[in-house]
């Protein structure tokens, strides 16, 4: 698209340019802010606008979204109650540890079959086992993965969140899951929170409830993981980075369960926290470009869609028999 210059003036002069495109992703944001954008339309949108005219603000898009998601999970907390979150993350414990281990295990596997670089197999198989980007981003220092790996690896994961929140809907819809068990399938077979949170919402507000806190307690398994791979693939000098928002939102049930006067405010807390979601939501799918799709890969895609197909079709079946 033709970067043509829109003048913007002030009191008769000329303060600033803007270009055509970046108007238009602005207008984007915008609308994303409205009630009529669903999860599944803003990943539409970011698509569109990526292989269209492209993210004009790549640069500042991690640390958005990841700001943006860390603080919209914590406004969630603010519609949740500690009993029933503690029933919802206790109940999905057993299911997290061994879908963690064999996605682990089965990645490792699919790398060495594929001839997949190790760090890069080492980093879909975390992402996939624990909570996507953000597993990736904590993981990719301590086995000082270099930049092109690190996007492979998330380039490959946010393909499959994307159709994660069009598919686990429809799917759970076919097969007929009630609230708790979709929520509880969500949170441990779709990568990472926003796209968790996502499915979740559209599905009911007790499905929200369970993804949540079965996601989030699944994303302190980032310490070990990370523990581990520098173990694993030898290096015991980087830093581990905690994921500290999750204090803040166990703070945040527990001030909506034991505060009474937040119940005035705590549903337009909630609200905007889902409208910050969507708008992470569009902002990641913005940046999947036709370039990023296209480094990514045959191999590393198929590793990321085995495991992802594995972990989802294994998590139902358990679903269906224990919850």
């Amino acid at each position: 698209m033709n970067e043509t210059p829109i003048a913007i003036h002030k009191n008769g002069f000329l303060d600033k340019q803007i270009t055509t495109r970046q108007l238009i992703f602005i207008v984007l944001l915008f609308l994303c802010l409205t009630p009529w954008i669903t999860p599944p339309i803003a990943v539409l949108m970011g698509l569109i606008v990526a292989q269209f005219i492209g993210h004009p603000f790549l640069h500042l898009n991690q640390k958005a979204t990841t700001l943006l998601l860390q603080i919209s999970v914590v406004g969630l907390g603010f519609g949740m109650n500690v009993t029933s979150a503690f029933t919802a993350s206790k109940q999905g414990v057993v299911l997290t540890i061994i879908s963690i281990i064999g996605t682990l295990l089965l990645g490792t596997i699919l790398g060495k079959v594929f001839k997949i670089e190790k760090k890069i197999a080492h980093l879909i198989a975390c992402g996939t086992a624990i909570c996507g980007g953000s597993a990736i981003a904590t993981i990719a220092p301590v086995i000082e993965a270099e930049e092109k790996e690190i996007s492979m690896a998330l380039g490959t994961i946010f393909i499959l969140n994307a159709a994660a929140l069009f598919i686990f809907p429809a799917l759970g819809h076919y097969f007929a899951l009630n609230e708790t068990q979709f929520g509880m399938w969500c949170a441990i077979a779709i990568h990472d929170t926003s796209s968790v949170v996502g499915a979740a919402s559209k599905y009911g507000p007790h499905a929200l409830e369970v993804a949540t806190t079965v996601k989030l307690a699944r994303a302190l398994w980032i310490i070990p993981v990370a523990l581990g791979s520098s173990v694993m693939l030898k290096n015991k000098t980087s830093k581990i980075r905690i994921p500290w928002f999750i204090c803040f939102f166990i703070a945040a049930v527990a001030v909506n369960t034991y505060v009474p006067g937040i119940s005035h405010v705590a549903p337009l807390l909630v609200s905007i926290s889902k409208t910050g979601l969507i708008l992470t939501l569009f902002l990641i799918s913005a940046g999947l470009s036709t370039k990023v799709l296209k480094e990514v890969g045959v191999r590393p895609l198929l590793q990321g869609v085995i495991l992802w197909v594995f972990v989802s079709g294994a998590t139902l079946w358990a679903v269906f028999t224990f919850v």
